[in-house]
């Protein structure tokens, strides 16, 4: 049987880049509109695996699905991967043709695409479309998806080239990200470990920490406690536990499989310290060949 994968809508990032994850394998993609209905998919049993975007590049950290990941649900992380998030914008051609054929930007009233696509087109935005309507949606797809349901309204999308092939939209400007270096890291979540067919380059695990209160200097202890261990942090991050006001947990990802031996010392001791420790999975990472961006 076919593994099932839940993710966002249809010619979304995600869908490119699980693209990309299974290559060849034989799975079944099951979209969602909005990332909750994806990490629900697992935990109600519709899915097997779910693709989250969890960091990008220009914007950092996707909060909401970081917390999602965090509190909301218990579900291993089983692979980590990073692929370009490559954003055009997208509508009809002849809609917003000029007198000599080339996009006339001016007709555009409205631009929809996910909040964090808007944010990372920025530059062009300024440039070329300072007068448009910024309108958020559920993802890229969905703004595409919207656009092409409202012909002679002026509506374009920041999408991808799968996201506009698959609505019937043409690609107005291409690349219209700020930097070329534009990456998602995402994730797969779900209750079994999954093989990918590509090499793997490492293997991460990600922990959560709860520091004890009234604790000074609780975090430089935990930091040492990986430090003199020479294991690498390749990401420290901050976020509210959403118990009480001023009380935060740390996330973080070591460069090292959960099976190491310096890696259980070092939670050994950091537990012996009074901090609650969770770990959200260990798993393979896979590296993006950058020249096929």
């Amino acid at each position: 049987m076919k593994k099932r994968i839940a993710l966002l809508p249809a010619g979304s990032v995600s869908h490119e880049a699980v693209d990309y994850l299974v290559g060849d394998q034989p799975v079944q993609l099951v979209h969602y509109k909005v990332i909750s209905e994806v990490f629900l998919s697992v935990v109600n049993g519709e899915a097997d695996y779910a693709v989250i975007p969890i960091e990008n590049t220009i914007e950092g950290s996707v909060s909401l699905h970081m917390d999602w990941l965090v509190n909301e649900v218990d579900i291993p992380m089983r692979a980590e991967w990073v692929y370009p998030s490559i954003q055009n914008l997208v509508g009809r051609r002849e809609e917003f043709a000029g007198a000599d054929g080339t996009v006339d930007f001016s007709k555009i009233r409205k631009v929809l695409s996910h909040p964090v696509a808007i944010a990372q087109c920025r530059t062009f935005i300024s440039e070329r479309l300072p007068h448009a309507e910024l309108e958020n949606a559920s993802s890229t797809a969905e703004g595409a998806a919207q656009a092409a349901a409202h012909p002679g309204s002026g509506w374009a999308a920041f999408s991808t080239r799968l996201g506009a092939e698959r609505y019937g939209l043409d690609i107005l400007a291409e690349k219209v990200t700020d930097h070329d270096n534009n990456y998602t890291r995402f994730v797969l979540i779900g209750p079994e470990p999954f093989a990918s067919s590509k090499p793997s380059e490492h293997r991460k695990t990600s922990v959560q920490v709860i520091l004890p209160e009234d604790y000074a200097g609780a975090l430089h202890q935990v930091l040492s406690a990986f430090a003199w261990r020479r294991l690498n942090l390749s990401r420290i991050e901050s976020r509210p536990t959403k118990k009480k006001l001023g009380s935060y947990y740390f996330y973080m990802d070591v460069l090292v499989p959960d099976d190491s031996i310096l890696f259980q010392a070092a939670l050994q001791e950091v537990q012996a310290l009074g901090c609650q420790v969770r770990v959200l999975g260990s798993y393979p990472c896979y590296e993006y060949d950058t020249a096929k961006a």
